[in-house]
């Protein structure tokens, strides 16, 4: 796997995208379908050729690409804290799961398993999102401490609804996964701010580091 800047960024725009949908689920009631699809299609690609293949190009990351340049630039940072918060507790839970080779196995056994459920309906198909919701339950949601996601209950009430988030929560963790194995780390989060901020604009406008 790549380890350019680049790579690292697209990948920290993949959890940012994933935790701003969590938010938009659990406060709205519902989620962007196009971006939706976009995490969903994470999850399956356990071998890509590139960091881009792994959201079907970067064009689909505008959501995170842009949360990014509001996080890591001078502006106010109030309206993301949720999804920071969101993120960050994304990041912790990646690190004991990389200690975690049963949890690994698990969920590389599971995404297979499920694949061939994507494969007979749709990616997004409800039953497709209600495993891999049962997957995050099954393996993610043993780890603590665990993600509490605040909304409105009327909307996190409903199960379809549940499913979404943990199956984004999910596509969160996939995407922190990459973030590392592209040479992401706290140090870049804290030391390289503007760096993360330059690049995911230059991204936006559709140039290059």
């Amino acid at each position: 796997m790549s380890r350019t800047v680049v790579d690292s960024v697209l990948a920290l725009a993949g959890i940012f995208q994933a935790a701003a949908l969590v938010k938009q689920v659990a406060c709205e009631g519902r989620v962007d379908e196009d971006d939706f699809a976009t995490c969903v299609h994470s999850i399956f690609q356990v071998n890509p050729e590139s960091t881009e293949a792994v959201y079907g190009g970067r064009q689909r990351l505008v959501r995170g690409l842009r949360l990014l340049c509001e996080q890591f630039g001078d502006g106010d940072k109030r309206q993301g804290f949720d999804i920071t918060r969101y993120v960050i507790s994304v990041m912790h839970l990646e690190r004991k799961l990389a200690r975690r080779p049963d949890l690994l196995d698990a969920l590389a056994r599971g995404i297979e398993r499920v694949r061939a459920q994507a494969e007979h309906f749709s990616p997004t198909h409800e039953n497709v999102v209600a495993a891999l919701a049962q997957l995050y339950v099954d393996t993610i949601s043993t780890l603590t401490p665990r993600i509490i996601v605040q909304g409105e209950q009327g909307h996190l009430a409903i199960p379809a609804n549940a499913e979404r988030v943990r199956t984004l929560l999910l596509a969160a963790i996939r995407s922190a996964v990459l973030w590392r194995q592209c040479g992401g780390s706290r140090w870049q989060l804290i030391f390289q701010r503007r760096r993360v901020y330059n690049t995911a604009r230059q991204l936006l406008s559709g140039g290059e580091e």
